[in-house]
């Protein structure tokens, strides 16, 4: 019997985890995917937004300058990169210039701290690659980029590391209640839990009308990214938003915290829950709506394109609380933007749900630091010849564009949570995000999974389940 099992590994789930690990509980992770932040978490904008969007009365507006503000003590704590970047809103037109007003307004009364709203000569003074057509701009200095799979996999490892179970590869087909507690039933087993937390992303509308009768459906919504190599990423240094529409925030430019410029995203609702293609359409938008920001877009740099799916419903907020015809079990569903950024304030909202729930003990061995895996790209020459002198793994180079070592794709596999796929691998380390998007590496790392793990190379997979690499060997009659 478990206190609570949370149903979804992404950054609302992974978030929750690690808040409830501060108390004495018997939690359980239950995902459906073979890792952490599998789903909408792997790909979004990376934006730690300062908080002005949302209406104030809303919970959007309510949790996510509370939210952003949370993030510089969890990157120390947990060892993953976020940086305080800044982010301006640009207006192209003189008439529009109170919607930047209403902006301002809006920030100040969510506790947004420090905006202001500037003119296009000193917009361009702190970007020169602005475009000219701006004529002013909102400042908002606390902005912020953050590494989300990074983060994600770093709140799971703590949670973890302080008794949090995880249970991977574990699709929850049905759940029922059974007196005070609830049954969930998966395709591998039975778990029975006090609390359900649904934070179950694009699939939340699933797991809430199998057990209440207050239905909702969520609504996958598509926006589509192009990123640019490393070259180019110190082309600005704020994240650079345009006036938001009915449709969201619009075409964004940014650096990433790893040195890339991204842009997107679009913004187009599908019906397909899985669908991650990329359009020509789609990309060619994004691409002509970003050249109206920036005076030059380098567009031979491009190394990859993507997308990812925001979980939306019509009630265009976040739905978090318990359901009024199921005690026990807690809705944290339509987490679209600014779900990364609320992420640690709708942790804490949720947290103090289960407490008044189930008025837990402290759990007096809690250690919130985790130590991230040494990035050799980012350590000084006399400290890697230190590191190559205890692990000699360290000086065995296998993704070249962005210098990860072996003995860091080790570390990845090895540690709390480990990978068990080349994406896995991949978002811990970057082995394979360089300019070459894994041409070079892939091999390398698929031998390694293999070794570490205790399989076969024909067993290694990308990102789990029918991805397999390696069919079989060469001349083997299939």
């Amino acid at each position: 019997m478990y206190d609570v099992a949370i149903i979804g590994a992404g950054v609302i789930g992974c978030s929750i985890a690690r808040e409830l690990s501060k108390f004495d509980l018997k939690a359980i992770v239950i995902e459906k995917e073979t890792d952490v932040a599998s789903g909408t978490t792997k790909a979004n904008s990376a934006i730690v937004h300062a908080g002005f969007d949302a209406k104030p009365d809303k919970l959007k507006g309510k949790l996510n300058a509370k939210g952003n503000l949370l993030f510089d003590e969890l990157s120390e704590e947990l060892d993953f990169p976020f940086k305080r970047n800044g982010s301006f809103v640009l207006c192209f037109d003189k008439n529009d210039l109170y919607k930047l007003e209403k902006l301002k307004e809006q920030g100040i009364a969510n506790g947004v701290p420090n905006i202001e709203i500037l003119d296009g000569d000193k917009v361009r003074e702190m970007e020169p690659k602005i475009s000219d057509e701006v004529v002013g701009a909102l400042y908002a200095p606390t902005g912020g980029i953050v590494c989300p799979y990074e983060m994600t996999i770093a709140l799971a490892e703590n949670a973890f590391s302080n008794g949090v179970e995880f249970k991977f590869e574990n699709e929850v087909k049905n759940i029922i209640r059974k007196e005070e507690n609830f049954i969930i039933t998966t395709d591998k087993e039975k778990i029975e839990a006090k609390v359900i937390i649904n934070a179950a992303g694009l699939f939340a509308d699933k797991i809430n009308n199998m057990i209440s009768e207050k239905k909702f459906n969520i609504i996958p919504r598509k926006g589509e990214y192009c990123l640019f190599d490393k070259n180019v990423g110190n082309m600005i240094e704020k994240t650079i938003f345009q006036l938001p529409t009915n449709l969201g925030k619009g075409i964004l430019v940014t650096p990433t915290v790893d040195g890339n410029l991204l842009v997107g995203p679009n913004a187009v609702d599908i019906q397909d829950k899985e669908d991650l293609d990329t359009t020509k359409e789609g990309l060619d938008e994004i691409i002509e709506k970003a050249k109206k920001s920036i005076k030059i877009l380098p567009m031979n740099q491009i190394i990859t394109s993507f997308s990812g799916l925001r979980a939306r419903t019509e009630t265009d907020d976040f739905i978090i609380g318990e359901c009024k015809d199921v005690p026990g079990f807690i809705n944290v569903a339509s987490i679209e933007s600014p779900g990364l950024s609320s992420a640690p304030s709708i942790a804490i909202m949720v947290k103090e749900a289960v407490v008044g729930i189930l008025k837990p003990e402290r759990n007096e061995r809690y250690n919130p630091i985790r130590k991230g895996i040494i990035k050799f790209r980012e350590i000084d020459n006399e400290a890697r010849g230190k590191l190559i002198a205890e692990r000699p793994e360290y000086g065995r180079i296998v993704c070249r564009c962005e210098t990860v070592t072996e003995g860091e794709i080790i570390d990845s596999i090895n540690r709390p949570l480990g990978a068990k796929s080349l994406d896995a691998v991949k978002r811990r380390t970057r082995a394979g995000m360089g300019r070459c998007q894994a041409g070079f590496c892939s091999t390398r790392i698929l031998d390694i999974l293999s070794r570490e793990l205790g399989i076969d190379k024909t067993s290694v997979t990308k990102f789990g389940k029918n991805s397999n690499i390696l069919i079989c060997k060469n001349k083997e009659e299939i």
